[in-house]
């Protein structure tokens, strides 16, 4: 599965494309210069942990960028709650 990134300083998103299926996306908006709100994620059925997999290059895109991430989509909401290893890019 890849995950293709796009931004244009403005919004972005993270996109799951399994051959020609997308399998997810994850869409966020910036909040200033040095973070970025998480605000809508949709998975796929057909792909079991897209979500996370989208999760995990949001939160290495913001570690290699030095940027924090504010989630306020459920679903990364959810998984900051139960994962303490990501909350080093967590927004205050």
């Amino acid at each position: 599965m890849e995950i293709q990134h796009f931004d244009d300083k403005k919004k972005g998103h993270f996109r799951a494309i399994e051959g020609e299926t997308e399998a997810g996306i994850m869409t966020y908006v910036w909040a200033g210069d040095d973070k970025f709100i998480i605000e809508h994620t949709v998975g796929n059925p057909e792909f079991k942990g897209v979500g996370l997999k989208m999760l995990d290059s949001a939160v290495a895109f913001a570690r290699a960028n030095g940027k924090k991430i504010i989630p306020l989509c459920p679903f990364a909401k959810k998984m900051f709650d139960r994962k303490p290893e990501i909350h080093d890019v967590l927004s205050q």
